[in-house]
């Protein structure tokens, strides 16, 4: 599938149906008045978030969206029918603009799934609403109102709580692939991801968060060297950013300290906001003897530093050191987690008081339970026997009477 992460579309709300100009005529009834109907009101263009789209392909072949408008009103008090309401499905974290104006009119995600981006018009009114005492029959109803028209332009930021970003073939995919199910494409060229890729990494079994991996940038990037900043803009809802420099035979006149200034001046020229996010900064491909010398080697500069910087030593092949790299990234997402090896001190909390342990607890010492004072019953109405001989004089004196 391909990646569309931004389109421009034109969508056009329903217009709101003309109201009737109609009379009663019924037989017997002279005079009926007047009996027009309102219009319908227009359709709505709704856009909603689907979880189940990741681009914006759709939108890129047809631009034109026209929700549907009212019919008009009818005779004998019939009102129109509205028009149905246009929905368009996004992925989750489309950005939607006004073309004309740059205005954001909304930030769709789980906090907004949904939003009426063009109101439809509203239905005019029939004559039957105009009549009074001294109008009894007005010739002239109501023009329903024009739908909403807007040129919209809508711009996908993928949320994800991770970014991963780097020169091309500094190991980006191989490491998503590893922490996560995705599986990009890898190869031994640059710039083998061309779109972003999302997974959900695991964490220590419990938790889990979403990682996106960035296609490499260079530098120059700002004046369109490379895919120049156009996907940097899925990275600027991450928590934290995994910064990785390739330590292993890098290009001519390259080396750690220099890739790694100049992707921080990429995002620095980006956006500020994007430059001060938090960092986890990794050295790749150490299971490669020079690469494990030049990481060990930078580490140190980077530990004298005023701002001293965390370097890992990380080998995506072998797994080694991506234990305490995904420790340090959840504690950059989450503040109850501290980083690997230590961080965060918790805060003390006040002494309990020192409680005296209960005494043994004897079945003898159990309080008899307290019953209620039974009320006394009362005895039941005697039965009436009746003697042989009065039953015999009863039967005597029915028959007697038939």
């Amino acid at each position: 599938m391909k990646f569309v992460d931004e389109v421009r579309i034109h969508v056009k709300a329903g217009d709101g149906g003309g109201g009737a100009i109609a009379w009663r005529r019924e037989k017997f009834i002279p005079k009926g008045g007047p009996a027009g109907g309102d219009g319908g009101d227009g359709g709505d263009v709704v856009i909603q978030v689907d979880p189940q789209l990741s681009t914006l392909l759709d939108y890129r072949f047809i631009r034109e969206y026209k929700a549907r408008s009212g019919s008009k009103g009818h005779g004998r008090d019939m009102n129109g029918v509205s028009g149905d309401t246009l929905v368009l499905r996004v992925p989750a974290g489309t950005l939607v603009r006004d073309f004309d104006t740059s205005e954001t009119l909304a930030d769709l995600g789980p906090d907004l799934p949904s939003v009426v981006i063009a109101k439809g018009g509203r239905g005019g009114l029939g004559n039957i609403n105009f009549a009074t005492s001294t109008n009894q029959a007005p010739r002239y109803a109501q023009e329903g109102t024009k739908g909403e028209e807007k040129n919209l332009q809508l711009e996908l930021k993928l949320l994800a709580d991770v970014g991963i970003i780097g020169y091309p073939n500094a190991g980006k995919s191989t490491l998503i692939s590893v922490i996560s199910r995705a599986r990009p494409k890898i190869a031994d060229y640059p710039f083998t991801t061309l779109t972003p890729n999302l997974g959900v990494a695991q964490w220590r079994g419990d938790r889990s968060f979403v990682v996106a991996d960035i296609p490499g940038l260079i530098e120059g990037a700002h004046e369109g060297h490379g895919l120049g900043h156009q996907f940097l803009r899925h990275v600027e809802r991450c928590h934290v950013l995994v910064h990785l420099v390739e330590g292993a035979n890098p290009a001519p006149g390259r080396n750690p300290a220099s890739d790694f200034a100049a992707i921080n001046s990429e995002l620095k020229l980006y956006s500020k906001k994007l430059a001060g996010k938090p960092q986890v900064v990794a050295i790749t491909k150490v299971d490669i003897p020079e690469a494990r010398q030049a990481g060990e080697r930078w580490a140190r500069v980077m530990a004298r530093r005023k701002v001293p910087v965390k370097v890992h030593l990380l080998s995506s092949a072998t797994r080694q050191g991506l234990e305490e790299l995904l420790d340090d990234v959840a504690a950059a997402i989450w503040t109850d987690v501290a980083p690997h090896g230590g961080g965060r001190p918790k805060k003390a909390g006040r002494p309990r008081a020192a409680v005296e342990p209960p005494a043994p607890y004897l079945a003898e010492d159990r309080p008899a339970p307290k019953r209620a004072a039974s009320k006394p019953r009362k005895a039941a109405p005697k039965r009436q026997v009746q003697k042989p001989a009065a039953r015999a004089k009863k039967a005597v004196a029915r028959r007697s009477r038939r």
